[in-house]
């Protein structure tokens, strides 16, 4: 990764925080687009990609050289005018930063609800990161939690799932679980193991027809 590319760009934003607009969307040309964990992580979903890393320190030195109000302020631009790389990037940015300012959280959860209506994986465990776990209510935590087995991403990608996860969320599990094999649908581990968490059903009930 191009560490100097990111850390004069934190100094210029600091320095002037409306370079911001200019060097957010032009991490990826800087410092590249790949895995950070390539053999690990090929896609990206639980580490992130090199631009990941980059958006979260560039938005870190943002929230320090504005106050709430006008961090907030651009912190949604950023997200609402951003491809779906710089989207990433923001809710990424946050989890990283975990502001203390109300006015950011309120802002930051508007982001991650709105991430969590989309299709797109990355965007998706970037929501389901650090941040979301400390703020989503839990409602709409479980049914993050939920969206991310129905797309296939590993569990891995939730942040403090031991810590939140619950019996009603076992519940939810055992449910798709169920329905899904009803279908004839494939069942993943992570499927399993989180319906099993929190005794609601046992791995025999599972294989039951």
């Amino acid at each position: 990764m191009n560490d100097a590319w990111i850390d004069d760009g934190a100094r210029a934003i600091a320095a002037e925080p409306a370079r911001i607009a200019e060097l957010f969307p032009a991490a990826g040309r800087a410092v590249g687009r790949d895995p950070v964990d390539p053999d690990g992580d090929p896609l990206g979903v639980v580490h992130g990609t090199l631009d990941d890393r980059a958006r979260e320190e560039l938005l870190r030195a943002l929230l320090t050289a504005l106050p709430p109000e006008a961090a907030a302020t651009a912190v949604e631009e950023l997200y609402r005018y951003g491809d779906d790389a710089e989207r990433r990037g923001v809710l990424r940015g946050l989890s990283a930063a975990q502001p203390d300012s109300a006015l950011l959280q309120q802002a930051g959860l508007a982001l991650v609800a709105d991430a969590l209506r989309t299709n797109d994986p990355r965007l998706v465990a970037a929501a389901m990161g650090p941040f979301g776990a400390r703020h989503l209510d839990q409602h709409a935590w479980r049914h993050g939690v939920l969206k991310v087995l129905f797309m296939g991403l590993p569990l891995r990608v939730v942040a403090e799932l031991d810590r939140r996860a619950d019996d009603e969320l076992a519940r939810m599990a055992a449910a798709l679980v169920a329905e899904r094999r009803a279908a004839s649908r494939p069942i993943s581990d992570d499927m399993s193991r989180l319906a099993t968490t929190a005794g609601v059903t046992t791995a025999n009930d599972l294989q039951e027809d």
